[in-house]
């Protein structure tokens, strides 16, 4: 049901107000105004009711009303958004869909832009399935911490499904198929219906009570929610937490996701790859044991060549002792005729080093009696130079303390001038700088005194 809530009944109001008093609206001009006060005031809307007349066009776009007891309203499903509904509706069906309020400008047609479309009911199952799924994460049992680990090789499989269900017989085959003489257990029990949960988990727990089994697989076919309902309850999310031994869960298609899947072991996309998962294909097996068969052949015979070539070698190096005594003798000859040669050669070489130092100092045959003398005459040389250097910084300094003494203020003072100034300290230079009745000071060579202006004449007046 459409609501309108009071502030967009008075937009629309004034706005009609407005245009009927200010202008004439043209048809077009109308629905184009309409559809946008629609759709800038009233948001997203969930509206349940029962499809009636659906069309499916070439283009992939749905049109379909729906309706209740009392009105019906015209809807459109979109081809970009339709093909992530995975259900197929159908006239008579009771549906929920999230839509846009809106106008269709050309007819003036009200109608809906659905966003996507659930069947009614499901809502509730969601909001069912996000609690359980929100409470069980809480207390930790989806943690990966508490799951176990599968067997690398499992020596029985057990499978807890309906008997007449279409992903035993795929996981059957598919175990035949890939591991022949895997032994199997099937564990029997309903998977959909109102007792379905609880004979799921009492079938786990029997499961674990005869521990017949390396792993556990946990499946069924694909459907709707309701169809796999029975995974999503939370005596059996409880059995699955609370097994011994591994669980893989295999139910639905790739896309169904179940509160069973988050609790086990190890989720499976499909039935096949949970089968897939617990059996190791045999045609694999036996190229990998046709490897490593290789490989350690190739690693033996590599080890006997070795052992065989390191034989030779030492056979090669087994000699007489008798012989090998001689061979050390003349080894030790031919090192003793080197150390002697070596030692007659550092000998001559030093000899040769010696005699040419002393040729080197009888040639440099330094004369000490000159070179005093010319150190006694560097240091006269030098005295001399540093005194005449000293006269000429005397006689410099004297003059310029001469030329200092000219220019002192207090030697012009001493003259009998007298330095004028104004009461801030400015040095009167120009009659124009005072006045009549200023007062000035007056500095000598010996102490000062203030004086007031009488009279002040300009230059030109002098």
């Amino acid at each position: 049901m459409l609501i309108l809530t009071d502030a967009s009944k008075s937009h629309l109001n004034l706005l009609f107000i407005i245009y009927l008093v200010d202008k004439v609206l043209t048809v077009s001009e109308l629905n184009r105004n309409t559809k946008q006060l629609l759709e800038q005031n009233i948001p997203l809307l969930w509206i349940k009711g029962e499809i009636s007349n659906l069309k499916r066009y070439q283009s992939g776009h749905w049109y379909f009303s729906l309706k209740d007891n009392q009105a019906q309203v015209r809807c459109v499903l979109f081809s970009h958004r339709n093909k992530f509904i995975d259900w197929q509706p159908n006239d008579g069906m009771q549906v929920e869909a999230l839509a846009l309020v809106t106008l269709y400008e050309p007819r003036g047609d009200f109608q809906l832009n659905v966003e996507t479309m659930r069947q009614a009911g499901l809502g509730e199952l969601f909001e069912m399935f996000e609690k359980l799924k929100s409470k069980l994460q809480k207390a930790g049992l989806f943690s990966l911490t508490k799951k176990k680990a599968l067997p690398n090789f499992a020596r029985q499989v057990g499978i807890i499904t309906s008997l007449d269900t279409a992903a035993l017989r795929d996981i059957v085959s598919t175990l035949q198929r890939r591991m022949p003489f895997l032994p199997i257990i099937i564990y029997p029990t309903p998977v959909q219906g109102k007792t379905a949960a609880s004979s799921i988990a009492d079938t786990i727990k029997i499961a674990c009570l005869r521990a017949e089994s390396d792993v556990l697989i946990l499946c069924r076919g694909g459907g709707s929610i309701e169809d796999l309902w029975a995974f999503n309850e939370e005596i059996v999310a409880l059995a699955i937490s609370a097994s011994s031994i591994p669980i893989i869960s295999g139910i639905g298609h790739e896309t169904d996701f179940t509160i069973a899947d988050f609790v086990a072991d190890i989720r499976a996309p499909t039935p096949t790859a949970a089968a897939e998962l617990v059996s190791k294909d045999r045609i694999e097996l036996s190229h990998r044991l046709n490897t490593l068969h290789q490989r350690m052949y190739r690693a033996t015979l590599h080890r006997i060549e070795n052992a065989m070539q390191q034989m030779d070698i030492l056979s090669h190096r087994l000699i007489y002792p008798g012989d090998k005594i001689n061979q050390q003798a003349i080894h030790q000859q031919h090192l003793h005729d080197r150390l002697l040669k070596t030692w007659v050669h550092q000998l001559e070489k030093k000899h040769w080093k010696l005699f040419d130092f002393n040729q080197r100092l009888i040639a440099a045959s330094p004369r000490i009696a000159r070179l005093q003398e010319q150190q006694n005459e560097l240091a006269s040389r030098l005295c001399y130079a540093y005194s005449r250097y000293f006269d000429t910084l005397i006689f410099r300094l004297q003059h310029s303390q001469m030329q200092l003494s000219h220019l002192n203020p207090q030697s012009v003072l001493e003259r009998g001038y007298s330095i004028t100034s104004s009461k801030d300290g400015a040095i009167i230079r120009n009659s124009k700088q005072i006045h009549s009745g200023d007062r000035i000071q007056v500095k000598f060579a010996h102490g000062m005194c203030e004086a007031d202006v009488c009279i002040t004449k300009n230059p030109d007046q002098c």
